[in-house]
């Protein structure tokens, strides 16, 4: 693959690293040589005293500018101000990846010193200033401010690959949104980034293409689970609550069919899914949903590969029919031998999945912290199960915290 090519904007006052210091200084000179003194000392005052508040540069020269301070200005040197910003709020995963999407459907040009329609700066980082929905363009300096540190495997969609280049920011910074693994090996994911020549939707290698062991993933301070009804810095795997049929069809792409992918999988769909499942709906999703409607006797209408609200409660509850010729066993509340995947446990966590890890925790003799169950509502009386049964494995440290992994699953359904 070759390596794309993109630049940062000039830094503000948000970082006090070596670079960005170094940077800031080369700007303001930049500005003196072209406007004279009285400019750049004004904005040299602008960037001090409003230094989280960003604009469009000065019209005539096209560099990025902070907002002026009031009254001495000359006539000469008008700033042109960004639209009004709401302020940073809470944001569903779904909704961060519909207006990803809608700079990709307008083809949103990429440029360091404009800003689009929506008063959104239109390089890398007001793109995802845009899409996180904050009251001000970020730079990729800043954006960790309104995030949480993630690991690789806890990334969702909506979260975002950062990479800061402290000594030198204009070399190589950059940032993209992540959208969903595109193969089982998590060398490949769906991103969402803006870079020359305009807003793209790719597959990326993970993490980047240069720089790759510098790229951290971040997730949005405000995000809220699709379903769920606050902010989850730690995160839930969905919503048990149908989310509409509007989120499934060609061109759709969000976390809930990723949920849908996962919960036909373990339905005995997992063959239907030969790259695995992901945010963007394929016609393997259609083909597996049709597969789990025509499971339970629907025909017509009722088994078009478009999940309705029956399809959905069955999937989540565990319940009516598996795919006949998956891994799957058949019966309601049984879900597969084959792994679901580790969001579906943990706090908070409530399916069909976790009562079929407490009963084999019974069978195979690991039941002894249930005081009554097992059940569908994630307990400490799971973890602390599933603990001693993989310590009782030999293994220890991340591989004994009590949370199931594929090998866990395998030996508890073998």
């Amino acid at each position: 693959m070759t390596a794309p090519t993109f630049t940062e904007i000039t830094p503000g006052t948000h970082c006090d690293c070596s670079g960005c210091i170094s940077e800031r200084s080369v700007e303001r000179r930049r500005c003196q040589a072209r406007f004279g003194n009285a400019v750049a000392h004004r904005r040299a005052a602008a960037l001090m005293v409003l230094g989280g508040i960003a604009v469009t540069g000065l019209a005539t020269a096209g560099a990025p500018e902070a907002q002026a301070a009031p009254s001495t200005a000359t006539a000469s040197a008008q700033l042109a101000v960004t639209p009004s910003l709401a302020r940073a709020s809470s944001i569903t995963r779904s909704e961060i990846l519909q207006r990803a999407q809608n700079w990709v459907n307008q083809g949103v040009p990429y440029s360091m010193n404009s800003t689009w329609s929506d008063g959104y700066r239109q390089d890398c980082s007001g793109f995802v200033s845009m899409a996180w929905k904050l009251g001000s363009n970020e730079w990729t300096g800043s954006l960790s401010n309104y995030a949480v540190r993630i690991s690789k495997d806890q990334l969702k969609p909506g979260d975002i690959l950062l990479f800061h280049n402290q000594s030198n920011p204009s070399a190589g910074s950059h940032v993209v949104i992540f959208a969903g693994w595109a193969n089982s090996a998590h060398t490949l994911y769906t991103a969402y980034e803006q870079t020359p020549p305009r807003t793209v939707k790719r597959t990326n290698p993970y993490a980047y293409y240069s720089h790759s062991d510098s790229y951290l993933p971040y997730r949005y301070r405000n995000v809220i689970e699709d379903g769920a009804t606050g902010p989850s810095a730690g995160g839930t795997s969905g919503s048990a609550a149908f989310p509409g049929s509007s989120y499934f069809g060609p061109g759709k792409s969000n976390a809930h069919i990723t949920q849908l992918g996962d919960m036909l999988s373990s339905r005995g769909g997992a063959g239907f899914y030969p790259r695995g499942t992901g945010p963007t709906w394929t016609d393997d999703d259609r083909k597996a949903t049709q597969a789990f409607q025509q499971a339970q006797g629907w025909s017509g209408a009722d088994a078009d590969g478009i999940p309705g609200p029956d399809t959905w409660k069955r999937l989540v509850d565990g319940t009516g029919s598996n795919i006949p010729g998956g891994s799957s066993s058949s019966g309601s509340g049984s879900s597969s031998s084959a792994f679901p995947g580790s969001s579906y446990f943990g706090p908070g966590k409530s399916n069909a999945h976790i009562t079929q890890l407490g009963n084999q925790l019974v069978k195979k003799g690991y039941g002894r912290y249930y005081t009554s169950g097992p059940g569908p509502t994630w307990s400490e009386a799971d973890r602390r199960n599933v603990e001693s049964f993989q310590r009782a494995q030999g293994w220890t440290g991340k591989d004994a915290d009590g949370y199931p992994g594929p090998e866990t699953w395998r030996r508890l359904n073998s």
